[in-house]
């Protein structure tokens, strides 16, 4: 990048992170939304490309993006505000979902992030829009983001939402940031709804996931993997206990979520929640290592050693045909698409693109249909 103006490279240099091993020219760290806004307003108008860092445990995911400025939200680590008696905290793009968790589970509170990805940093799973296995008790992580503030592609300081549970203030900028991968900005703070953790939790082995599902009264989760069928129950003690009995089964007084897939290649069918069963049987076709079924939810994630690309891509034709998709997750062996036939919407998606990143400098690309 020899012809980026001195001011620039300057500007860069200043904002350096020694923290975080990538192979970019500029790897650089704003200490606050004005920074960022400023390393973006210089790489929009040098024409450079930029992607970001979080925790790492989300990239790979989408579509490759190839940069020589990295920006990392190392140095975004705050939790700026919590209300516990409000239910809701404001906390920085680069706090570790882990730390987040040890904090506000000192009053019994929890944010609902994925629960076997501690690496993550908050302002990473509310971009990647990842909910955890709770999702079918507590709905999807963008129903918790209540305001966010994002630095933008065109280098201003914007906020959407706020930081109350009750209000429709705005033009829901918390949603529209919410899974957008980062191509329409850097995401800084953001303003989250808490739950109250249940007073008593168990996790029950079955023999029939979809009947436990049927059968039990708002479950946290039930997923059904190759090593068998597990209920997730919270609530009052008495209530877990019963509900448990009602299945037959024996409660483990925890919560014990299957081991995260780190296999090569891993996909995840996101199908309507009746066709899990059969988004199963997909996967037992691509003879996937492992697999992870939620049911209720519509989610199946599978691991696969032996990519057949023929076998997979009919797989993706299957999950379209329904209404769903299939998503690469990460793929670190063959370059197979990661999202499959672009959403009706993507001209829409274009024009949201063009109006928050007009430079197309962020994560160009990586979205559905190359947006």
């Amino acid at each position: 990048m020899t012809t980026l103006r001195s001011v620039t490279r300057n500007l860069f240099e200043r904002m350096r992170d020694e923290t975080v091993e990538i192979d970019a020219e500029f790897v650089v760290a704003p200490s606050s939304l004005d920074e960022a806004a400023a390393v973006l307003a210089a790489a929009s108008a040098a024409a450079m490309p930029v992607s970001f860092y979080g925790g790492g445990t989300h990239r790979g995911y989408g579509s490759a993006v190839e940069t020589d400025l990295v920006m990392t939200s190392s140095r975004l680590s705050r939790i700026v505000d919590w209300q516990p008696d409000d239910l809701t905290v404001t906390v920085e793009a680069g706090v570790p979902i882990a730390e987040l968790a040890d904090k506000i589970g000192a009053r019994r509170q929890t944010a609902v992030f994925p629960e076997t990805a501690p690496g993550s940093t908050v302002g990473g799973v509310i971009a990647a829009g990842t909910s955890g296995y709770r999702r079918l008790r507590y709905g999807p992580t963008r129903d918790r983001v209540l305001q966010v503030q994002i630095a933008t592609g065109y280098g201003n300081v914007v906020s959407g939402g706020s930081p109350v549970v009750k209000s429709s203030t705005g033009y829901g900028l918390q949603r529209l940031f919410t899974g957008s991968l980062g191509s329409l900005g850097m995401l800084g703070a953001v303003t989250l709804k808490l739950w109250s953790q249940p007073l008593s939790v168990a996790t029950v082995e079955v023999g029939d996931a979809a009947a436990a599902l049927r059968d039990t009264y708002r479950p946290l989760a039930v997923l059904e993997t190759k090593e068998g069928s597990f209920l997730y129950l919270g609530g009052a003690e008495g209530q877990v206990a019963a509900q448990a009995d009602s299945v037959g089964g024996e409660p483990m007084s925890e919560l014990i979520w299957p081991q995260p897939i780190t296999d090569p290649l891993r996909i995840e069918f996101r199908v309507p929640a009746p066709f899990v069963p059969m988004a199963i049987e997909q996967a037992k076709g691509l003879e996937a290592a492992r697999w992870i079924a939620e049911h209720g939810v519509g989610r199946v994630e599978a691991g696969i050693d032996d990519i057949d690309h023929g076998a997979l891509l009919a797989a993706r034709a299957w999950a379209e045909s329904i209404g769903g998709a299939l998503v690469v997750l990460a793929d670190t062996d063959a370059g197979i698409d990661p999202w499959g036939t672009p959403p009706a919407s993507i001209e829409i998606q274009r024009r949201i693109k063009a109006a928050f990143d007009p430079s197309g400098i962020c994560n160009p690309g990586i979205m559905p249909g190359s947006v």
